[in-house]
C-alpha cells in the first residue's frame, strides 16, 4: 500500500511541474533577409508587455523554426514578426500599419488591429505541441 501511494504521489507531481517542448513553424516569409523574432506570451503579457519566452530564428527559404524547451503546463500564445532590418522592432509606415510580415498562433489574422489574446491561445498540458504560423504582410 505505502509502494503504490509513492507512485502515485510521484504520478501527481510529475504531472503537476512537468516541462513540455514548443515547437513554432513560421512559413511565407517574404524575403530572407533579417531574422524572425518570437514571443511566447501568457494572458498577462500577450501583446501589453515582454513575453515570459523569447528567441530570434534565422530564415532558410521563407520558413524559420524556433523551439522553445522546458516550458511548464498553461495557456500561452506565440506572437511573431519579420524583423527585417534587424532593428529589434516592428516597424510601422506613418499611417500606423505594419511595414514588416507578423502572424500568430493559430492563424487568426486581423487586417485591422493586434492579435488578440482568446484568437492566439493555445493550452500546453503533459504533451510538446507544434504551431504553425502563416505569416502576413499588409
Amino acid at each position: 500500500m505505502k509502494t503504490i501511494s509513492i507512485f502515485v504521489v510521484s504520478l501527481v507531481t510529475n504531472l503537476m511541474f512537468s516541462q513540455q517542448t514548443i515547437t513554432v513553424n513560421m512559413t511565407g516569409i517574404p524575403t530572407e533577409k533579417g531574422v524572425v523574432m518570437i514571443g511566447l506570451y501568457s494572458e498577462d503579457t500577450f501583446m501589453k508587455a515582454k513575453p515570459e519566452y523569447s528567441a530570434t530564428s534565422k530564415i532558410e527559404d521563407q520558413k524559420a523554426t524556433c523551439v522553445f524547451k522546458d516550458i511548464p503546463a498553461g495557456e500561452y500564445a506565440v506572437a511573431v514578426f519579420h524583423d527585417e532590418n534587424e532593428n529589434q522592432q516592428m516597424d510601422f509606415n506613418s499611417n500606423g500599419m505594419p511595414n514588416e510580415a507578423y502572424g500568430s498562433s493559430n492563424n487568426k489574422f486581423n487586417p485591422f488591429g493586434p492579435p488578440q489574446w482568446n484568437d492566439s491561445k493555445f493550452k500546453v498540458e503533459n504533451k510538446s505541441v507544434s504551431i504553425d504560423i502563416k505569416m502576413n504582410s499588409i
